[in-house]
């Protein structure tokens, strides 16, 4: 179903990356609206915008003046998505003002509204524009954090755009929702992702076929509801989801320490879904060098357990004060998806949720799609046919929110 788009474009270098933006946009039958500010037309012209959207393009609020685009546009729009957002453009947002057609779109808009900032570090870090950034959260919006690497210049450090293609995926997303609020908005959330790789040698490891799509889809779906997400990833060669803070890890030890620094109680996280499959086990000793195939039988490779990440979170939650309650959800990927298997796993990791998906027979990992019965600590049941790993993880937000509602009206 085509959707009504307005792409604001701030006046940076990072303005000709939204060309491609754009083109992802329009080539999955959006119309878009290019509203750029005065001065983004020093780096992008009029002509390319108009040509890449196919509509007229102006910056001020006297063209088309009997048509009253500064108000019309931002009514009938269902995204309003501003890339690159400069400090200057937040900062004029959050003070209400309305000076060109843009900022004038932004206070008439009634739909989601969607910033992914570009600029230096220290434009970005600055107290002005923290400010800034946690106004319009407050307020509704969803204000990306930007990604971390090469700027103008020598630079390097956070303000990078993130990539058109997960500024696109996350868009999609929120058009997906509606003028559905951003009901995780204020929360942090910590997800992990991936496989983990346990080393028997320089050269060889134990591990699974998980490549991380559904834990990424749940971080990319947080930052839609609002989250501030952390993921943490094992060995995944997917690109970062835009607005979405990415610690990499090899195997299941890094994972825990990762998860635990991230997740820490009374401030680290208000919720935990360990969607990464973590190994279960490890070589006791890691081989110096490689093991060679020289016609003597192998030595018997002997495993020790590793630490259970989502037990230990769980066990750590129930000697804290109720002020630093956590949500926590576990994924088990199951050949064997039997309602009694799954309570008795739920009951043993002692989380609040447990999604519980089938694996094998084009099932599961490294698919677009996914299935899974959602079984809950309270004796709910939800089962979730097959479908986007994305419908998926929006069933998983919708249980945590609620839980994390009731937490915040039993308190």
């Amino acid at each position: 179903m085509s959707s009504r788009v307005v792409l604001g474009v701030g006046a940076g270098i990072a303005a000709y990356k939204s060309c491609e933006l754009l083109r992802l946009l329009t080539e999955s039958g959006h119309q878009v609206r290019v509203v750029p500010t005065p001065d983004a037309l020093r780096f992008v012209g009029e002509a390319t915008w108009a040509a890449l959207s196919g509509q007229p393009v102006t910056t001020d609020a006297w063209t088309g003046v009997a048509e009253v685009p500064h108000v019309r546009l931002g009514q009938a729009a269902d995204l309003v998505l501003v890339a690159p957002a400069t400090a200057d453009l937040m900062a004029r947002a959050a003070a209400g003002m309305a000076g060109d057609l843009l900022t004038a779109t932004l206070l008439t808009a009634r739909c989601p509204v969607l910033y992914a900032p570009a600029m230096h570090t220290e434009m970005w870090e600055h107290p002005a524009t923290q400010a800034n950034v946690a106004l319009l959260r407050r307020r509704g919006a969803i204000v990306l954090d930007p990604a971390v690497g090469r700027l103008t210049g020598q630079d390097s450090g956070a303000g990078r755009l993130p990539e058109p293609a997960a500024i696109f995926a996350l868009a999609t997303r929120l058009l997906a929702r509606g003028a559905l609020s951003p009901d995780l908005a204020g929360r942090r959330v910590v997800v992990s992702a991936g496989g983990t790789r346990e080393e028997i040698d320089p050269v060889r490891f134990i591990g699974n076929w998980s490549t991380g799509t559904q834990g990424y889809a749940l971080a990319s779906t947080a930052v839609a509801r609002g989250a501030e997400v952390t993921v943490v990833a094992a060995n995944v060669a997917l690109p970062d989801p835009a607005g979405a803070k990415v610690t990499r890890v090899v195997s299941a030890r890094d994972m825990r320490d990762a998860v635990l620094a991230a997740a820490a109680l009374g401030g680290g996280a208000d919720a935990v879904v360990m969607a990464a499959a973590v190994a279960d086990y490890r070589p006791e000793t890691r081989r110096a060098a490689k093991i060679k195939k020289d016609g003597q039988p192998p030595e018997p490779l002997r495993l020790t357990e590793n630490p259970d990440i989502l037990a230990g979170l769980a066990a750590a939650r129930r000697g804290a004060p109720a002020t630093a309650r956590q949500v926590l959800v576990g994924f088990a990927a199951e050949t064997d998806t039997s309602a009694e298997g799954a309570r008795a796993k739920l009951a043993r990791k002692g989380c609040d949720l447990l999604v519980v998906n089938p694996v094998g027979n084009g099932l599961g990992f490294g698919t677009p799609d996914n299935e899974a019965v959602v079984y809950g600590a309270d004796g709910s049941v939800t089962p979730v046919p097959r479908g986007p790993k994305e419908a998926l993880a929006d069933v998983v937000w919708d249980l945590v929110a609620m839980r994390l509602s009731e937490m915040v009206s039993d308190g």
